[in-house]
C-alpha cells in the first residue's frame, strides 16, 4: 500500500527536556502548522494514499508544518500525561525550530483545544486559526465522546488496540476498506501504547477551553462535517458562535478523519481560500494570561509587632524569594502590591506551581501567604495590566485563607493532566464580578 517514502525529513525540536518530531513540506506564502488529533505518526502518514495527497495539497499553498505531540509517534514517548502548558511549549518549540515568527494554526479533533489556547495566549504568533472537527469541551461534542465515560472506549483499547479496532469509531466508511484497516492498525501500534492512549483520553475529557473562546483575536475558520460520527456538528457551531468573527463551513460525509473523501478535498479548498484571502490579524494589546495575586496574611499586625526595620528586612526576604519563583516558572512580574505581587503567566499550570512555591517558600520566614489565580483576557499597558480577568484574580485571592492557593474553575479546567490536584472550595459571589464563581483549593502540585 506504500505510495511513496516521506518527501520531507523528520527533524527534532527541543521543548524543555523533550524532543518533538516535526516535518516541513511546501514553500507557500504562509506558514501553516497542524496540531494533530489523539494519535499521529509523521512518516507512516505518507503510506496512506488519501492522507499523502491531502498533505501534499496543503503544501501547494503553504509551508506546511506537522509534528507528533509529545507522547505519540516519533516524539519522546515516556513523558507522563502531557498537559496544555507543555503542548503549547511544543508548538512554540517547533515554530522556533523552523524559523516561523507567525503561522496559521490548524487544530484537528483533540488538537483543537491546544490550538485554541495557543492562539489566545500568543496572538502575535498566530495569523489565523482553523478548527477542523473539534470542540471546546467533550460534553459539548455529543454522544460519541460521552460513550467513553461508560467504559466502551476503555474496553476497546484494552482488547483491540493495535488491530485497527478503533477505526470503526472514527471512520466507519473507511473501515470498509481492508487496506485502510491494515494501515490504521499499524498507525495504532506505531503511534502510542494502549496505556498512553487511555491516559490521553482521560486528560482530553477533562479539558475545557470554553471560557477562552472570546479571547481569540485571530481570524478563525471552523470546518465540521455535518454528520461527523465522532464529534457532533453542534460542537463546531458552538466554537463559531463563541469565537469573535469566526466563520463556520459545513463539510459533507460522516467519517471523523479530516482528510478522507469529499470532505477532505473541501477542507483543503476552504483552508486555501481562507488563508490566502484573509486580512492580517488585528494588532491588539489584549492577550490571554493566567493572573496571579499573592499577599502576606496579617501584614499590618506583623509590621506593628516587628517594627519598621524588622518588617523591612522580612519584606526583602519575602520579595527575593517570590521573585525567584516567578522567574523560575517563566512569569512576568507586573508590580509589587506592598505585601504581595501581581504577576502574569502564559501557562496556567506554571502559574499554579509558582503560587505553591511562594506559599511554601515563606514558611521559614514565619509568615503565611495566600494566592489567587484566574485565566482570562487582559489588557497590557506599559507597566501594568487591566481587565476583568485581573479583577477576578484579585477577588479570588481575597477569598483564600492563609497558606492556601485558590483558583477559578477556568484555571482548574485548563490544567487537566498536569498532576495538580484540587479540593472543592464551593461557589462564591466575588465583589464587583458578575455571576457566582466556583473556586477550588490547590491540594497538591
Amino acid at each position: 500500500m506504500v505510495i511513496m517514502s516521506s518527501p520531507a525529513k523528520t527533524s527534532y525540536a527541543k521543548s524543555g527536556e523533550v524532543y518533538v518530531a516535526y516535518q516541513v513540506t511546501g514553500k507557500g506564502p504562509v506558514d501553516l502548522l497542524l496540531a494533530p488529533g489523539f494519535i499521529s505518526h509523521l512518516e507512516h502518514s505518507w503510506e496512506e494514499p488519501q492522507l499523502a495527497r491531502w498533505q501534499l495539497a496543503m503544501s501547494q499553498f503553504a509551508r506546511f508544518i506537522r509534528f507528533d505531540k509529545r507522547g505519540t509517534g516519533l516524539s519522546d514517548r515516556s513523558v507522563g500525561i502531557p498537559h496544555l502548558d507543555e503542548r503549547m511549549d511544543d508548538i512554540r518549540a517547533v515554530l522556533d525550530a523552523v524559523g516561523s515568527t507567525k503561522a496559521a494554526l490548524m487544530g484537528v479533533s483533540e488538537g483543537g483545544p491546544m490550538a485554541i489556547l495557543f492562539a489566545a495566549t500568543y496572538p502575535e504568533r498566530v495569523s489565523a486559526l482553523i478548527l477542523c472537527g473539534t470542540y471546546a469541551h467533550h460534553l459539548s461534542a455529543g454522544p460519541a465522546l460521552s460513550r467513553d465515560r461508560d467504559g466502551d472506549y476503555h474496553r476497546l483499547v484494552n482488547e483491540h488496540w493495535g488491530t485497527g479496532g478503533s477505526l470503526f469509531w472514527f471512520g466507519p466508511r473507511s473501515a470498509k476498506d481492508p487496506q485502510f484497516r491494515d494501515w490504521w492498525a499499524r498507525l495504532e501500534r506505531l503511534s502510542s501504547s494502549p496505556s498512553a492512549v487511555l491516559n490521553l483520553r482521560r486528560m482530553n475529557q477533562e479539558l475545557d477551553v470554553r471560557d477562552i473562546l472570546p479571547a481569540i483575536r485571530a481570524p478563525t475558520l471552523v470546518l465540521h462535517r455535518r454528520e461527523d460520527c465522532r464529534i457532533h456538528f453542534e460542537a463546531g457551531r458552538y466554537l463559531a458562535d463563541h469565537i469573535p468573527g469566526a466563520k463556520l463551513v459545513e463539510l459533507p460525509e460522516q467519517d471523523h478523519l479530516y482528510w478522507v473523501g469529499e470532505g477532505g478535498r473541501r477542507a483543503v479548498e476552504e483552508t486555501q481560500r481562507f488563508l490566502l484571502g484573509t486580512s492580517p490579524t488585528r494588532e491588539s494589546d489584549r492577550i490571554l494570561s493566567t493572573v496571579l495575586f499573592t499577599d502576606i496574611v496579617d501584614s499590618t499586625t506583623h509590621a506593628a509587632a516587628m517594627g519598621d526595620r524588622g518588617w523591612q528586612s522580612l519584606r526583602q526576604a519575602h520579595d527575593l524569594m517570590a521573585r525567584a519563583q516567578i522567574q523560575r516558572f517563566r512569569g512576568r512580574e507586573i508590580k509589587s502590591t506592598g505585601d504581595g505581587f501581581l504577576a502574569i503567566f502564559d501557562g496556567p499550570a506554571r502559574a499554579v506551581r509558582c503560587a505553591l512555591g511562594i506559599v511554601e517558600g515563606v514558611s521559614p520566614l514565619g509568615i503565611a501567604v495566600r494566592a489567587g489565580l484566574h485565566t482570562g483576557e487582559i489588557e497590557l499597558a506599559e507597566s501594568d495590566v487591566s481587565g476583568l480577568a485581573v479583577h477576578t484574580a484579585a477577588r479570588v485571592s481575597q477569598m483564600a485563607q492563609g497558606g492556601a492557593v485558590l483558583v477559578s474553575s477556568t484555571v482548574k479546567d485548563l490544567v487537566a493532566g498536569s498532576g495538580l490536584t484540587f479540593g472543592d472550595a464551593g461557589e462564591h459571589d466575588l465583589k464587583g464580578i458578575p455571576d457566582r464563581w466556583h473556586l477550588y483549593r490547590v491540594v497538591d502540585g
